[in-house]
């Protein structure tokens, strides 16, 4: 069964600034969101990666609302992806709190809630905000948890759980993460150069999308602007906890899952977003199975059908939790552009967990 996105709502950055202060003695570039972001009443979700998805969400309205009049908002489910939810927050408090306990015992501000720590908080926030009503789930498999948000929203539908679910994924600036991409010497000493020669390490960003997954109607498709999510591949190779593995065969296995859940060949793919990090082990992993994979596609002189393969993260940075989600906006815009047809999305994570969806128009 293939389902619509039929909206989709992004907020990430589409240049990388250099920021100091949050990795000790270094200057780091890093996606940040400039957009002012609105605060949110109730203290429990007053935080940035709940106002991300405030910000996000406004987008979404007109189609939330006629989703809610055709299936009840019980029958409208949220599946989000994140990973650093509340990390920056309580790291900010603590430090508040430390400095002040040299001369007393120093709570922690009434502002923070330990909810905020809470891996399913911004999807509560989310039901709350938008009053949908139907299961409410947070994944977090690091890098690839909103990639996998695609395939889950979508069993749930086919399962008669839901007709339709808001998807996508979140995470706000976290120095904690920085600091850990630090200690394994990942990250890059300038703006990140995924695929190239030189490529030294990733750069960090922080975002938000939002899409509308709901069952495929003969009269959005007529419209001729509905995307298409089509298929999904999901792998578990284990290799190490944070090193990918070197050959890229759970990259290949994802890659190649999603395809065949898709229903099409490599050569009938247009576009390929690459998990493209900027490290040199990533970067050179995964285009072996791509490489693999599209190795007949790739070779082809047929100027009728090109195929792009590149990394979007430096742009946008490497948004954790909330890549998959994003880049799957991005291809999303390509395809409502006209500017391809099909397009493949990796996500891969730390300890093996690998993802890929395919999008179409």
């Amino acid at each position: 069964m293939k389902v619509a996105l039929s909206c989709c709502s992004a907020l990430f950055a589409d240049e990388l600034v250099r920021i100091e202060g949050d990795v000790p003695g270094r200057a780091l570039y890093f996606g940040r969101v400039t957009e002012p972001l609105p605060e949110i009443a109730d203290p429990e979700f007053n935080f940035r990666s709940c106002q991300l998805l405030a910000w996000a969400v406004e987008d979404l309205r007109p189609q939330l609302e006629a989703a809610f009049a055709r299936y009840g908002s019980e029958r409208v489910a949220i599946v989000l992806g994140a990973s650093n939810t509340g990390v920056d927050e309580a790291e900010n408090n603590i430090d508040q709190a430390l400095d002040r306990s040299a001369e007393a015992p120093a709570p922690f501000p009434a502002a923070f809630r330990f909810s905020m720590l809470e891996l399913g908080s911004p999807s509560a926030y989310l039901a709350q905000a938008t009053g949908a009503k139907g299961p409410c789930y947070t994944i977090s498999t690091a890098c690839s948890s909103s990639a996998k948000v695609f395939p889950a929203a979508r069993r749930l539908i086919e399962a008669g759980f839901c007709d339709a679910a808001i998807v996508g994924g979140v995470d706000g600036r976290c120095r904690f993460a920085m600091n850990g991409f630090h200690a394994l010497g990942a990250l890059s000493q300038g703006i990140c150069r995924p695929l190239a020669d030189d490529r030294d390490g990733i750069c960090l960003g922080e975002g938000v999308a939002l899409f509308l997954m709901e069952r495929a109607a003969d009269d959005r498709v007529a419209e001729g602007r509905t995307v298409f999510f089509a298929g999904a591949g999901e792998s578990s190779d284990a290799y190490h906890a944070t090193a990918p593995e070197p050959e890229g065969r759970g990259a290949e296995a994802a890659m190649r899952a999603a395809l065949e859940d898709a229903g099409c060949a490599p050569d009938a793919v247009d576009y390929v977003n690459l998990h493209g990090t900027g490290t040199p082990a990533n970067d050179a992993m995964e285009m072996k199975a791509v490489c693999r994979l599209f190795g007949e596609t790739l070779r082809q002189d047929d100027a009728s059908h090109p195929l792009t393969v590149e990394s979007t993260k430096s742009r946008t940075g490497h948004c954790l939790g909330a890549a998959g989600a994003v880049e799957a906006a991005i291809c999303w815009r390509k395809i409502r552009a006209g500017e391809i047809h099909r397009a493949l999305s990796n996500s891969f994570a730390f300890g093996g967990s690998n993802a890929s969806i395919v999008l179409e128009g």
